[in-house]
């Protein structure tokens, strides 16, 4: 594995910033600097994953509902109770709202949340034969289910090539010059004319990936960053090397990672279950 430890960002850095006085980067320019991107980052998170537990597309489905506005980790953590209750659309469509909003009450907006769930169990019961449909035109009718949710599971759960546009990804794409767009469908039809669709998914991965452990929001670690000479944008955080890699996080700053049950190939620890300590 190529930590950010093991890779120096170069001098070079300064030379990536866009904005040049009479050198504009032209879109192919930008294009093969985003492929570059992308194939660094393989190398860098070549066990990139999605950070949801799930053994299922139901279960993937319903830890992704849940996941918005809280943690992976959070989700995580509530995820075994919930699934042991309610194992399968037909069980969650006949839950008592109560009962559901308590146990997915530690990853907030419980009750709106239940609602979602418990309509999108009953949705895939009496209009899929209780599968999880496998098209984003189908999934997309789903209570509760947009177009980030659908590429999520349709990538992970069903192989279907899609672009996951969440906070990361949005923030990362945009400090890239890979898109100037705010609204997810644009970012998602922008980014998706630049790569091959084969891509789409793994892409989604790697970039959540590199925003959860180094390219943060409010303070990016620029400085242990090993695409640092590629990004326009460097120098927004921390640019001392030390410093930096004292930002980094999960595996790369040697903490646990978000999943209980992690693939075999990540390299980190898994994250506590709850009550662990």
């Amino acid at each position: 594995m190529k930590s950010a430890k093991s890779r120096k960002p170069a001098k070079a850095a300064e030379s990536a910033k866009s904005g040049k006085p009479g050198k504009p980067e032209s879109h192919l320019a930008m294009v093969r600097r985003a492929r570059r991107i992308n194939r660094e980052l393989a190398e860098i998170y070549p066990y990139a994953h999605p950070e949801l537990d799930f053994r299922n597309p139901f279960e993937l489905l319903v830890a992704t509902v849940l996941s918005a506005q809280t943690t992976d980790l959070r989700v995580n953590q509530t995820t075994p109770a919930l699934f042991a209750a309610y194992p399968t659309p037909e069980d969650m469509a006949a839950a008592v709202p109560e009962e559901l909003e308590e146990l997915i009450r530690p990853t907030g907006f419980f009750r709106a949340k239940a609602k979602s769930l418990i309509g999108l169990s009953a949705s895939i019961r009496d209009n899929f034969g209780g599968e999880v449909p496998g098209r984003l035109a189908d999934l997309v009718t789903l209570p509760g289910v947009g177009r980030k949710t659908a590429n999520v599971v349709l990538g992970n759960a069903f192989g279907v090539p899609g672009i996951t546009v969440d906070t990361h990804f949005g923030r990362l794409v945009r400090r890239w010059k890979w898109t100037e767009q705010e609204d997810p469908e644009k970012v998602e039809a922008e980014v998706a004319a630049i790569f091959p669709k084969s891509e789409w998914t793994m892409l989604s991965h790697r970039v959540v990936f590199h925003g959860r452990r180094i390219c943060h929001a409010r303070r990016p670690a620029c400085g242990a960053c090993p695409i640092a000479p590629l990004c326009p944008s460097y120098g927004e955080g921390e640019t001392d090397p030390e410093k930096a890699r004292k930002l980094l996080k999960y595996e790369m700053g040697g903490q646990p990672g978000q999943r209980l049950s992690p693939p075999p190939d990540y390299p980190g620890r898994p994250a506590p279950a709850p009550g662990a300590g």
